[in-house]
């Protein structure tokens, strides 16, 4: 069955223009989530609107929208006015500009969607906007409307589609000045810095994200399983805590020892290793590359509502960890 798209529209470039789909790139579906219930009976706690004058139940149909003008007045908007808002960014994503990728600071990357053409009468130009930005490196800017909200859009080729990156506005970005105007300017001898490149070299490898688990999320995963198989929970370790660097040029070189290697210019009859920039290191191969196994979560059993949860597991409204 294909994705469900999260918007439909257009893709345009000056008069070029074709019917795309955007799909949301990320989920966090397989995360443990946990419901709210009474610990006197165990069931379920359901959220409801109180009148924070009278205290009584507002029911859905009589709760609205209200932006604050003054105390305890507000001015009244309903769904309906709000979808009377037409702006051509909520169905069409128009490409307003070319910038190199290299000008986008990851501060503004905030959620990525995969593009795809939606009709077999616009793949030709959908893909003659994409091959011609893959050809002059470039990615294109536009707008696009999510949510009822107008959110700016950084476009690039991937593979046979485009991905889609909506960028935070300038307003949304904090300056790095205020946190970090108080680190002095300091000059740094190179001996140290020759140690520290060393132990970058032989960490060296490449990006594979199938090597990082979420090792919390794990942790719950047992607790649940413990719990549910009617086990206490395990005590927790006590976690050392990193103790403050007095000499750093005696913490460089315990690193690398503890790297397993020799440290440069070591006494002789020890392998030295190799100065920065002479060696090359690889990604490490065989089953590691596969990277650890994710434990299973107890057995599920679906609410009411649907949503999955542990089978010993009260029923109620889902709570973020």
């Amino acid at each position: 069955m294909a994705p469900r798209a999260n918007w439909k529209g257009y893709l345009k470039l000056s008069l070029v223009s074709c019917p795309v789909n955007l799909y949301p790139a990320t989920s966090t579906s397989s995360r443990v989530s946990f419901n709210t219930i009474n610990r006197k009976t165990g069931n379920r706690l359901k959220q409801q609107m109180i009148d924070s004058a009278t205290g009584d139940v507002v029911e859905k149909d009589d709760q609205a929208k209200g932006y604050p003008v003054a105390k305890d007045h507000y001015i009244l908007v309903s769904d309906d006015e709000l979808d009377t808002i037409q702006i051509e960014s909520t169905h069409t994503i128009e490409i307003e500009k070319f910038v190199p990728r290299s000008e986008i600071d990851p501060r503004y990357l905030d959620a990525p969607y995969y593009l795809a053409p939606n009709e077999r009468v616009g793949e030709e130009s959908f893909a003659v906007i994409r091959e011609a930005m893959r050809d002059d490196k470039v990615v294109g800017l536009g707008r696009v409307v999510i949510s009822r909200r107008e959110r700016i859009v950084m476009l690039e080729p991937l593979g046979k589609g485009l991905l889609a990156t909506i960028l935070r506005y300038r307003d949304e970005v904090r300056s790095e000045d205020a946190y970090f105007e108080e680190i002095p300017n300091i000059v740094l001898p190179q001996e140290p810095k020759d140690l520290a490149h060393v132990i970058i070299e032989r960490k060296m490898g490449h990006f594979q994200p199938e090597l990082f688990n979420d090792r919390y999320e794990e942790a719950v995963v047992d607790l649940l399983r413990s719990k549910e198989a009617g086990m206490p929970a395990k005590a927790p370790d006590e976690l050392p805590r990193p103790a403050n660097v007095i000499n750093i040029m005696d913490a460089l070189r315990q690193s690398i020892a503890a790297e397993g290697g020799a440290v440069p210019g070591s006494a002789p009859g020890r392998v030295v290793a190799e100065a920065p920039g002479k060696t090359t290191a690889k990604p490490s191969s065989g089953t590691e590359a596969s990277g650890p196994t994710r434990p299973k979560a107890p057995s599920r059993t679906k609410g009411k509502d649907g949503a999955a949860e542990p089978a010993s597991a009260a029923k109620g409204g889902k709570a973020k960890t």
